[in-house]
């Protein structure tokens, strides 16, 4: 098996590896540590105690016993030293040694020479010589003069401490220190992966909640109450995508039965006059006349097919648009002149204010003021102006569409931009509507990274803005 292929490990199994290793590091850092304190703390203690025998040792040689009564008493020192294999010799300089005990035959060090303290000179631990043995055993060396009382000569006092016992037992410790160390590891890690597992149960909870969500069931929601506090933003937010969800997949199922019915209808008109018109045998002009209303219905369905896969793409982020300086004042006055033959039909007149530039597409920025005068004429009071405006307001170059028509009330202009939304039953009425216009407008200002709003500023007063953004 691969890398690249490899199962990941589990947050369960990582948080508690990565718990395991710093209780392994924590452990073992005190455990050195304890372990070096224990030792500075034997060899401090072995150098007191070897200075202290030195000391006593010459305050002997000086004040109670002769140089005679030391040499007839060489056991009484060997008592002195108990079980310990340590080393102690008398001499004098230059002469063997008359007091010689040195059970392994250690050699004393020549350095040792340069850190004898004198007779009235006290030791301190700089007086302490640290050597080894060959077999790594190390040795602590210390050693001082005395005057004797009887005749005043010189008598060295030198002693050596193997630390052998201290060696075997700083080695007993620091194999507590790792079974210790190996335990407590083994321990923190049962421990950690059982706190981790229980830590994690409202995870396992809230993918199990999770699990029952479908498409059926999109009202589920994760409970917040009940998840841990580190897990609230996560809930929220999962939640709030739910949330989204179903209103889209809502969204989607409307818009799937309004495009069902949208195409129904010239498609139950061409197979009714399809076979109205099959049923006997018709005159040419007929036919024509039949080809002519259904060429109508199929013009119908190639504008709804053509709407819908603009709105798709625009949905998908697929279209890409370039940008040029539109003049406002020659843009707005052309679209009037040109929707002027169907306003005259109903007896409306339009109305330019506009100054300045805005920065879009120009042909998808005349597809969108062309939906929003084509929807101002089909819905606007007979009569009545139709005002094309713009100008710039607060950052934003802001083009409007506004008629006179039939209030809209405040909860629906939200959604006078969803697809096949129509606000009342009399606009559902017009043939010539699919209920996709506005929603192509709002379609191209996204592309723009702008927007479009209907407000109704006056009563009986409808206003569309497109808010394009500046250059």
């Amino acid at each position: 098996m691969t890398g690249k292929h490899a199962r990941p490990w589990s947050l369960t199994a990582r948080t508690t590896f990565s718990l395991a290793l710093i209780a392994c590091v924590v452990i073992g850092a005190l455990g050195a540590y304890f372990y070096r304190s224990v030792k500075t703390s034997m060899e401090s203690r072995a150098d007191t105690q070897l200075i202290g025998r030195v000391t006593h040792f010459r305050r002997l040689a000086s004040d109670v016993y002769t140089v005679a009564e030391l040499k007839n008493r060489p056991l009484l020192f060997e008592t002195m030293l108990g079980a310990e294999r340590d080393v102690l010799i008398f001499r004098k300089p230059g002469e063997p040694p008359f007091i010689h005990v040195n059970p392994d035959g250690i050699q004393v060090p020549p350095a040792l020479a340069a850190r004898t303290a004198g007779d009235n000179t006290e030791l301190t631990d700089a007086s302490i010589l640290r050597t080894q043995l060959s077999d790594g055993v190390p040795v602590h060396w210390a050693a001082a003069r005395a005057r004797s009382s009887e005749d005043g000569s010189v008598v060295e006092v030198i002693a050596g401490h193997p630390l052998r016992n201290e060696r075997q037992m700083l080695a007993a410790y620091r194999d507590r220190v790792l079974l210790g160390t190996l335990v407590g590891m083994l321990a923190a890690t049962v421990l950690a992966f059982i706190a981790i597992r229980r830590g994690l149960g409202p995870v396992g909870s809230i993918a199990a909640r999770a699990a029952e969500i479908s498409p059926a069931s999109l009202a589920v929601r994760l409970d917040e109450a009940g998840a841990p506090a580190e897990l609230h933003a996560l809930v929220r937010a999962f939640n709030a995508m739910l949330d989204r969800l179903g209103e889209g997949y809502e969204r989607l199922s409307q818009f799937s039965a309004d495009l069902a019915h949208e195409i129904r209808t010239p498609v139950g008109a061409l197979i009714g006059q399809t076979q109205v018109a099959l049923s006997q045998p018709r005159r040419p002009e007929e036919y024509q006349e039949l080809l002519e209303s259904n060429l109508e219905e199929l013009s119908r369905l190639g504008n709804i097919a053509e709407n819908i896969l603009f709105l798709a793409q625009a949905d998908h982020d697929r279209l890409t648009i370039e940008h040029a300086a539109v003049a406002l004042p020659a843009e707005l006055n052309k679209i009037a002149e040109y929707f002027e033959g169907p306003a005259d039909e109903k007896g409306m007149r339009f109305e330019v204010a506009a100054d300045g530039e805005l920065w879009a597409n120009p042909l998808l920025c005349r597809r969108a003021i062309n939906n929003l005068v084509v929807n101002a004429v089909r819905y606007g009071a007979p009569g009545s102006v139709i005002r094309l405006c713009g100008a710039r307001e607060a950052g934003s170059t802001v083009v409007s569409v506004e008629n006179q028509g039939e209030a809209i009330p405040p909860e629906q202009l939200g959604r006078l931009f969803d697809r096949f939304y129509r606000s009342d039953a009399a606009r559902s009425q017009v043939a010539e509507s699919n209920g996709l216009g506005l929603a192509i407008v709002k379609a191209i200002m996204v592309l723009h990274g702008g927007d479009a709003e209907a407000s109704c500023p006056a009563p009986g007063r409808v206003r569309f803005a497109l808010r394009f953004p500046l250059a």
